[in-house]
């Protein structure tokens, strides 16, 4: 097996468990204030990433990456957990499986922008028709109108692919398990703070299944999701593997299915096709590094 292709496997893995986020974070809000979820998931990877870190005795941050570390938390540590949790509070998970379509080709654009690379007119043409389709499908299911719920669920694709492109980045170089737990650990201060004022005491009696789906999305699409997503970055290569998230908004379709028994309507398969189809145009179109 070669390395391209062990490591979009093992990408694959990281996004099956990413695919579950919209499902399951559809289900805590049932019994958790969606702030809570986002710090306290956080909050509990965190310390869990603390002990992994202090486990392995990994290195100390080197002071030239700190700002690499902060920017990929502000990315995947608050903004997209935050900002899709709260769009779930009234949107459907089948939705937003379909608008975070556009997050393959987003990673792309934003490794264009950050690291120097020459797109071709074709990359931008079909970069552009990819978020003309979430736009369209965006007004058609909300009658020709944007809502809050579309402007989060963007907002936060964008906030998680800058998460991916520079942890991709620093996965060259270090542990790629070390880059999110890292990432969790400088934010835990903060998270710890904003968990303890977004938790109420009700919570203590929300029961079993509840406090599981937490555990869930803090351990895993949180941390462990990481752990299989960087590493797989790091041996096939960013331009590689990043194509396995193609797979994702369909794993979250059929996940919303089986979960929540949201229907696979029409106008879902369709969009969440057409959309995946500029990605993959995108990825053919000519793209040269400075």
């Amino acid at each position: 097996m070669n390395k391209e292709t062990k490591g979009m496997l093992i990408g694959f893995v990281g996004i099956l468990i990413f695919s579950l986020t919209l499902p399951v974070t559809k289900i805590a809000i049932l019994s958790f204030n969606p702030y809570f979820i986002a710090f306290g998931r956080a909050t509990l990877a965190g310390a869990v990433a603390l002990a992994y870190l202090a486990f392995k005795h990994e290195p100390m941050l080197a002071k030239e990456d700190f700002g690499k570390f902060v920017v990929i938390a502000l990315g995947v540590v608050f903004g997209f957990p935050i900002l899709t949790t709260v769009a779930m509070t009234q949107g459907s998970s089948s939705h937003g499986a379909v608008i975070l379509g556009m997050m393959p080709l987003a990673t792309t654009v934003i490794g264009v922008i950050r690291f120097g690379e020459r797109p071709s007119l074709g990359f931008w043409l079909v970069s552009l028709l990819g978020a003309a389709l979430v736009v369209i499908y965006a007004l058609l299911k909300s009658s020709g109108s944007f809502t809050l719920v579309d402007g989060l669920l963007v907002l936060g694709g964008i906030c998680a692919c800058v998460g991916y492109v520079e942890g991709g980045e620093l996965s060259r170089k270090m542990n790629p398990r070390a880059v999110i737990s890292w990432a969790l650990v400088i934010s835990l201060p903060i998270n710890i703070v904003l968990s303890y004022f977004t938790f109420e005491s009700t919570y203590v009696d929300a029961g079993t299944f509840p406090w599981i789906i937490f555990i869930y999305l803090s351990l895993f699409p949180m941390f462990l999701g990481f752990f299989f997503w960087y590493e797989g970055l790091a041996i096939g290569g960013i331009a590689r593997v990043s194509q396995v998230q193609l797979m994702q908004p369909f794993c979250t379709l059929v996940a919303a299915s089986i979960l929540l028994g949201d229907s696979l309507t029409w106008m879902n398969i369709v969009f969440a096709i057409l959309v995946v189809s500029t990605v993959i145009l995108g990825k053919q179109m000519l793209i040269k590094r400075v």
